[in-house]
């Protein structure tokens, strides 16, 4: 083969790799971010060890030092995102449970039953993932409220905490002030009891002697 020929080869593989690299990252990008295994291009139930193949493969495919795609590190960081999730017991499976609520949804509004042709076909595979979504959206919106109220409750005990905090602060103080004023208080006390005492007495009253008649 001439040297010209070996160049152009090189050069459309070297294209046809970076197409394949645009169109993985715009396929992630473009995929529902609340549902990992979409992200990851995968169906759901599948072995822990297809999770690490299928993201090791896609991820040295975009990694941000392997293409010059300017869109490689945001579709970089929700592939490692969507792994991560898929890789913790407790969030796979509420995310496995959603997806069986959407089935199951999706089967009762259609009057369906497992047995029937129509939930093993294209459409009703379509469907589902589109009901899945929407149990996704509210499950987050639910999640959402909830942090946000918690977040709220904690600031009330915050505020709660920091007036008891001061009050406390003040009463402190207010007592140091109480004590730190005792001697003098003791000293006006003395001074006002002197002050009331007849001038060269003892502060009491002579008794009048009663003459006896007779």
């Amino acid at each position: 083969m001439a040297d010209d020929d070996i160049d152009i080869q090189a050069e459309l593989e070297a294209a046809g790799k970076e197409f394949d690299k645009d169109a993985e990252i715009e396929r992630i990008l473009n995929a529902f971010r609340l549902d990992a295994y979409a992200v990851l291009d995968l169906q759901p139930g599948v072995p822990e060890s297809d999770i690490k193949k299928t993201y090791r493969t896609k991820s040295l495919l975009i990694h941000p030092d392997k293409t010059t795609n300017p869109r490689a590190p945001d579709a970089f960081d929700r592939l490692k995102k969507a792994q991560t999730e898929l890789m913790d017991e407790k969030q796979r499976k509420n995310l496995d449970e959603a997806i069986a609520d959407a089935r199951m949804l999706l089967m009762r509004e259609k009057k369906l039953t497992k047995d029937d042709e129509e939930v093993k076909s294209e459409e009703f595979a379509k469907e589902w993932r589109e009901k899945t979504k929407m149990v996704l959206i509210d499950n987050e919106v639910r999640k959402r409220r909830i942090m946000k109220a918690q977040l709220r409750e904690e600031g009330r005990e915050q505020r709660k905490e920091e007036e008891e905090t001061a009050e406390r602060k003040r009463k402190r103080e207010h007592e140091q002030a109480w004590e730190q004023t005792r001697d003098k208080r003791i000293e006006s006390w003395r001074d006002f009891q002197k002050g009331s005492k007849p001038a060269g007495g003892d502060g009491k009253k002579k008794k009048k002697k009663i003459k006896t008649m007779g």
